[in-house]
């Protein structure tokens, strides 16, 4: 289980999302999709949060496939530790890794999560075709 800080990710890349948060939200989205497609025993979560939100609504809304999104209502890293906690709290247990730069964000996951910076994702995300 993977779960994506989309601020986080979205904002360590400095190509002008600050111009457009909603598009570059649902260019993450579209690219999170693709590379679910090709996940076989992960299960991608990604989180957003404040203007992003608007990534996946009206009828230009990108089609997320199996990936999981969360709105948050408030606090994007509150809303990140309360999915990964639900996650981990599962009868199965599984292994969940978040995605985020944020050592805040990080300090309140670990050790129950692991975490891993925005490269790891943005890597995998870059090596599938276009």
């Amino acid at each position: 289980m993977v779960v994506v800080d989309a601020a986080n990710v979205v904002g360590s890349r400095p190509d002008g999302w600050w111009r457009d948060r909603v598009g570059a939200a649902r260019r993450l989205l579209v690219r999170l999709a693709a590379l679910q497609e090709r996940l076989v025993d992960t299960e991608l979560v990604v989180v957003l949060e404040g203007a992003a939100r608007r990534a996946v609504a009206g009828d230009d809304a990108p089609d997320t496939g199996d990936v999981r999104v969360v709105l948050a209502p408030g606090s994007g890293d509150d809303t990140i530790v309360r999915v990964t906690a639900e996650l981990v709290g599962q009868a199965d247990r599984p292994e969940v890794t978040v995605v985020t730069a944020d050592r805040g964000l990080r300090e309140r996951l670990e050790p129950e999560a692991a975490t891993t910076g925005p490269r790891w994702l943005l890597d995998q995300l870059d090596d599938l075709p276009r």
